[in-house]
């Protein structure tokens, strides 16, 4: 049975033993010591006291310990908590703070910089080192234990596929990140569908490129123990050593995100006999570059999908659509319904706009602690069938759609204010605090700006404060100090009198964002 997220990894154990289940570098494992792994620490993280439904966070780039600690922490009971390595140590705590982060796994050169910031971090009661050699560093209050220490003999848990598996961290529109509640059901279900659409099987060698922090990235390594196929964890410095390691390791599958597709697709691929498919998410494609792709790639298929993390995937376009439907999303993905509503609730009309619903077993289970934002996002829906008296949670995007008489789906616009770059979903709100933490604005507005590579520019437009003149240097290196490489302004500007109004009394982002549409389009005069 795999009711459970770590069972794909069990199941695939007792099916094929030796069956590569994990490629890192020069390094391999099967299939039978990845089961091994996994169970004796969960049995460690039991030992040392984490209980059921308690959150571990893992705070690493991708390597064997990544793997085997996220899976770990579910079959001991747990949560998973996946955290991008690219974060800043206080984005961390923030992290670890908001989901109440009873375990952390890193390295020691990541726990060297997270020192200070985990003193705001009340509930942390251990850490893990997973390439400890010296002395331990000292945090009062925390057991701090290596790699090595933290194993021990797993007893099962009363796990069931409603509980709780994950959280995953995506930035909202107006804020902070956002924990997105993921159950074992949603996991296992999303493993499935995608495993099934894909067609992957155990001789597929799939390529996880993407962070395991983006549901999308973690998907990589889900479908793959679903087939019972080898994941190869990358960390990526540029674009061409992903075509290197598709060659070098016989790569079957690769998923990307709009911006790299778009660098990938300039470069000279040569012949690529073994990548069956490539998938794209997180944003559309332009067409452009899915000419490259097909082009450099004539014999892979190309699946492009659609997908929201309170949804995990929604909707893929088969390859064979892809001459017939140019722009679209596509349909549904096998076990989900999308639908396209009105504010109300009513369906729209065949090329009407509206919200992209999503209904099933996909959907996750809210916002952690936010009772306020799930409501917004996780919506009842009328029983479909009568005699029905539960009403059924959906999932609402927030991202306008439209469908055509033969049910597919053609995305519109984004209807909040997330900037959309390089892949990442970033909270303008986030920039803005950095910049007003300086003391030296009024006003700070971030937006996304149309960018032909990035998908949107960062770009922040700010007003002094009375008998003060900001300095642009400055500013900028206060972000470079505080944020991730890809929350970084491509564009920073200091503006006299107050910035445009929209009819509510809000900034006009939209306004602003028009204004500097010039920056990035080449038509700058």
């Amino acid at each position: 049975m795999t009711d459970l997220i770590h069972d794909l990894i069990f199941a695939a154990a007792e099916r094929s033993p030796d069956a590569e289940a994990l490629s890192y570098l020069d390094q391999r494992m099967c299939y039978a010591t990845l089961a091994g792994q996994v169970k004796a620490r969960a049995g460690g993280l039991r030992a040392f006291g984490l209980r059921r439904g308690e959150r571990l966070a893992v705070y690493l780039e991708k390597r064997f310990e990544t793997v085997i600690a996220l899976f770990a922490a579910t079959a001991a009971g747990g949560v998973f908590v996946p955290i991008n390595p690219v974060l800043k140590p206080e984005q961390v705590a923030f992290i670890m703070i908001d989901c109440n982060v009873r375990v952390l796994v890193t390295s020691l050169a990541r726990l060297k910089l997270l020192q200070t910031a985990l003193l705001s971090c009340r509930d942390l009661h251990m850490i893990v080192v997973v390439d400890a050699k010296d002395k331990l560093p000292v945090i009062a209050g925390v057991v701090i234990v290596s790699w090595m220490e933290m194993e021990g003999v797993s007893e099962a848990m009363p796990t069931i596929d409603s509980d709780m598996a994950a959280i995953i961290y995506t930035s909202g529109s107006t804020g902070k990140p956002k924990g997105v509640v993921l159950s074992h059901r949603n996991l296992v279900a999303g493993a499935k569908s995608v495993t099934q659409y894909l067609q992957n099987r155990p001789e597929d060698r799939i390529l996880a490129a993407l962070p395991l922090s983006f549901d999308y990235g973690l998907s990589q390594l889900t479908t793959a123990f679903y087939a019972g196929a080898t994941s190869i964890l990358m960390n990526y410095l540029l674009p061409r050593d992903i075509i290197a390691i598709v060659k070098e390791r016989q790569v079957t599958g690769l998923a990307a995100v709009p911006p790299l597709w778009i660098q990938l697709a300039q470069l000279n691929w040569g012949k690529v006999p073994s990548l069956r498919y490539i998938t794209n998410s997180g944003g559309t494609i332009p067409r452009t570059t899915l000419s490259q792709l097909r082009n450099a790639l004539p014999d892979s298929q190309i699946f492009l999908m659609y997908g929201f993390t309170e949804a995990f995937r929604s909707t893929y376009l088969a390859p064979e659509e892809i001459n017939r439907r140019p722009g679209s999303i596509g349909k549904a993905i096998p076990n989900a319904e999308v639908l396209v509503l009105r504010e109300d609730g009513s369906h729209c009309a065949p090329g009407e706009p509206g919200e992209l619903v999503h209904r099933g077993t996909l959907v996750a289970m809210g916002y952690w602690n936010d009772a306020e934002k799930t409501v917004t996002c996780f919506k009842p829906m009328k029983p479909l069938q009568a005699g029905l008296t539960l009403t059924e949670i959906a999932a609402w995007s927030g991202d306008t759609v439209q469908m055509d008489e033969e049910g597919f789906l053609y995305f519109i616009e984004r209807r909040d204010e997330m900037i959309k770059t390089s892949g990442y979903r970033v909270s303008p709100t986030e920039i803005e605090e950095v910049i007003y933490a300086t003391e030296c604005v009024a006003e700070a507005v971030a937006f996304g700006v149309p960018h032909p590579i990035l998908g949107q520019a960062i770009a922040v437009v700010v007003t002094a404060r009375e008998g003060i003149q900001p300095d642009v240097d400055t500013l900028l290196s206060t972000c470079r100090q505080q944020l991730p490489a890809y929350m970084l302004p491509s564009h920073l500007e200091v503006r006299e009198g107050s910035l445009p109004r929209n009819p509510n009394g809000k900034i006009d982002r939209k306004f602003l964002s028009q204004q500097l549409q010039r920056l990035f389009s080449g038509n700058e005069p």
